[in-house]
């Protein structure tokens, strides 16, 4: 073991000429004077280089140039704001004016829905006919008593209230909403009629609903449901 540090030990600490083997080996004071030398230079060497990254990679910074730079992203962050808002401003305006348009042309859609209502009595007074016959309807067949229904219906689906209860419902629709519902309501009624005059107490329950149902919503739709009576 001992051989082998020895031989991997440093050879400048090792001295120049050879010694006898049964002399202690020592060391120069030309030899000692060599190391310290070396070892000097090469701590110097470190120093200088590691001074030399640390002023490269980190510049000195004035008390004005951080005064600038902060200004400068000041500025910069006020000027990105004003864009953003000017942006907002914009878009809030737009929707706006869109909000705007849409709440006039509802304002006259209406108004020209009540002067239609208004010039329309005769059909107002056929669909306050229909309220009636179906308030009729609806109480025969809650007592099962669908001979009474029937002879509301009188010749069924021809009956005259029930003609004129589709025409009032077609001319007084203008939005598909309307339409759609007044359409649920004529098909309802020919189901009711249908099952009134089978004497199906169910299905003419069912058909009924449905029939009252479709009335209640066009009646909201058109606005007419505050001009009719028992809804």
């Amino acid at each position: 073991m001992a051989t082998n540090i020895l031989s991997t030990a440093n050879p400048f600490l090792l001295p120049s000429s050879s010694s006898s083997p049964s002399s202690s080996p020592s060391l120069s004071s030309a030899t000692l004077t060599h190391v310290h030398h070396h070892i000097k230079c090469s701590v110097k060497r470190q120093l200088t280089l590691c001074k030399a990254v640390n002023q490269t990679a980190l510049p000195t910074l004035t008390k004005r140039d951080l005064s600038i730079s902060f200004f400068t992203s000041f500025v910069l962050s006020l000027a990105g704001k004003g864009c953003l808002d000017a942006n907002a401003a914009i878009l809030e305006a737009d929707d706006d004016l869109e909000l705007l348009e849409k709440v006039k042309k509802d304002r006259k859609k209406r108004l020209e829905k009540q002067g239609v209502i208004s010039s329309s009595t005769k059909e107002t007074g056929y669909l306050q006919d229909v309220v009636y016959k179906l308030s009729e309807v609806g109480q025969a067949i809650e007592n099962n008593d669908l001979s009474t229904a029937g002879s509301v219906f009188g010749r069924g689906k021809d009956t005259d209230w029930v003609q004129k209860a589709n025409i009032a419902l077609n001319k007084l629709s203008s939005s598909p909403e309307e339409k759609s519902e007044a359409d649920t309501f004529s098909s309802s009624i020919a189901s009711l009629i249908s099952s009134v005059s089978q004497k199906d107490v169910e299905s003419s329950k069912l058909a009924f609903v449905s029939s009252a149902s479709a009335f209640e919503k066009w009646t909201s739709l058109t606005g007419l449901v505050a001009q009719l009576k028992g809804l």
